[in-house]
Formats: C-alpha cells, structure tokens, sequence
C-alpha cells in the first residue's frame, strides 16, 4: 500500500470512530433554546432579563458559537433581543407592537377561518373535536406552558383548513410572537385560550357558518387582548434559578 493510500485510509477510520461534532453542538444548541423558551413561556424569564453568553456557556458547558446559535434561533422568532455590542435579553414588545400584532392577526384569522368554513369535511370536523377533547383534558389542571401550546396548535389546526401554505406560514410566525406577548404579560392561572370559545368557533365551522366563525373569532382574539398586562414584575433570582437549572 502506497503512503498516500494509507493516510487516507487512517483518515477514513478516523472519521468513523470520531462522533459526530456536528451532531453534539446541534444537540446543545437545542437544549438551550428549549431552556429559554420554556422559561419566558412558563413567566420565570421577565421581558428585559439579560442573558450574558459567558454565563450561558458556564450553564451550559458549551461554547460561545453554540450559545450564540440558540440566541440566533430565538431571535428569530422574536423571543430575545439581541443588541449589538450588549448582549442579548427577553423581548420587550412596546405597547404599539402588541397592538399592531393583534391588529394582523386578526386580520389574518378572519381570513383563514373563511376559508376553513368553505373547505372543511366531516374528517376535518372530527380532528377539531378531538383537539378539543385534549384541550378540556389540560385546562386549568396542568402547567400554562401545556396550555399555551394546545391553544396555539387549534389555531394552527384551523389554519391548516384552508390549504392556503402561504396563510399558515404568516399565521405561525404572529402565534409564535403572541405566545410570547401572553407569556410575559398575562397574569398566571388563566389560560391563554379559553376552551369554550374555540367549542364556540368549531361549533359554527361544522354548521358552514361563515359569519358565525368570523364573529366568534374576533370576539375571542379580542378578549385575549384585553387580558394583556403590559405590568411586569423584575425578578431578584439568579439566571440558572429562572432558567429552572436549580
């Protein structure tokens, strides 16, 4: 065998022993976004709390590029701000923002459960119900965290009703930044949907009643607007105490 041969042979063997790398830092980085986005979803992070990358990588015994990738990601979804040359905090939606963010969605929802009324069959029905089932199951006996995901999956369930991709993409970005907007300024105990209302909604699209749902839909969006606190309290706990690590 020629020496080149057997160091590319080596390099083979090397490659397949080794773990993945790429794997492990992908694993990390999604360990942390969950970390922080379970946290200001269940109200332990207040809008505002900073989130330094050196006490991150200390948590979480990884490195800053893995760090800085779970901030990228929540970033992006409008969870934490990141600031140059400052660091990175919760997000803080200004008044304005919250408003102009209910303003599209409902905008968006009046839309979407059109369509859903006009598309729906009895298979489609049938789903909802189910859902609905899982939500009575939850609400008001588990965690807000379990509440505000069964709540933000019938909206996205609806919005799958209308076989519009284009609407359903627009409408998961405005639920990701409503959840956090609920998350952060509403006070616990109190659901982020109310199950009745989505009964109410469900009830008028297997009766193909357009104008029932639309108006049934408002209402609800509008009632959890109003519930919105825009009143935060700091909290005096250390980062790893609010991130649920002690």
């Amino acid at each position: 065998m020629t020496k080149s041969a057997s160091t590319s042979t080596s390099r083979t063997r090397a490659a397949v022993a080794a773990p993945d790398r790429g794997d492990a830092v992908d694993a990390a980085t999604d360990r942390i976004y969950q970390t922080i986005f379970d946290s200001v979803m269940g109200q332990r992070l207040a809008p505002g709390t900073k989130l330094p990358e050196a006490a991150l990588c200390e948590l979480f015994n990884v490195g800053r590029t893995t760090v800085q990738k779970a901030l990228q990601r929540l970033a992006h979804e409008h969870i934490v701000q990141l600031r140059p040359n400052r660091g990175a905090i919760v997000a803080m939606p200004t008044p304005e923002e919250i408003q102009q963010i209910f303003e599209a969605r409902q905008a968006l929802e009046t839309a979407i459960v059109t369509l859903a009324v006009r598309k729906a069959g009895k298979a489609d029905v049938a789903r909802l119900r189910r859902h609905l089932e899982d939500e009575q199951a939850v609400m008001h006996t588990s965690k807000q965290t379990d509440w505000a995901r069964l709540a933000t999956s019938f909206h996205l369930h609806v919005a799958e009703l209308s076989h519009n991709p284009i609407l359903q993409r627009y409408l998961g970005e405005l639920l990701s930044r409503c959840s956090l907007i609920v998350a952060l300024h509403e006070p616990g105990g109190h659901a982020c949907c109310e199950h009745d209302e989505h009964t109410g909604i469900v009830d008028c699209i297997e009766n193909g009643d357009a104008e029932g749902a639309i108006r049934r839909m408002q209402a609800h969006l509008s009632v959890l607007e109003q519930r919105i606190h825009l009143v935060s309290e700091k909290s005096g706990k250390g980062l790893a105490r609010m991130l649920g690590m002690t």
